[in-house]
């Protein structure tokens, strides 16, 4: 499976709801979702500063971890970065295969 940083903000209403319902709340609500797609939540963290909360996401692929996105963009409560992660043996797999290039100019 793939992993996905995803990192949020919630406008007015969504930290209205988050400030109602609690924090264990909306990490249930992220859970459920992750299992609707044939994913996991690895971990969730609420934070203060550029972004308000941050998680990891195990999903089956890209096209499972946009539907996801989808579902929370359309709710109009979150605005939602997602960042693909790379374990570092795919890293290593990459580095095998990193081709030739000739930068401009040189």
């Amino acid at each position: 499976m793939a992993k996905y940083m995803v990192l949020g903000n919630y406008n007015a209403q969504g930290a209205a709801g988050v400030i109602a319902q609690g924090g264990t709340a909306r990490v249930n609500a992220i859970k459920a979702l992750c299992k609707q797609i044939g994913g996991k939540l690895e971990s969730c963290y609420f934070s203060f500063g550029e972004y308000d909360i941050v998680a990891v996401i195990e999903a089956p692929d890209n096209v499972a971890m946009t539907a996801a996105s989808l579902a929370v963009g359309a709710s109009g409560l979150v605005s939602m970065k997602t960042v693909v992660l790379l374990s570092p043996k795919e890293m290593d797999d990459a580095a095998a295969k990193v081709p030739g290039y000739k930068a401009p100019g040189a």
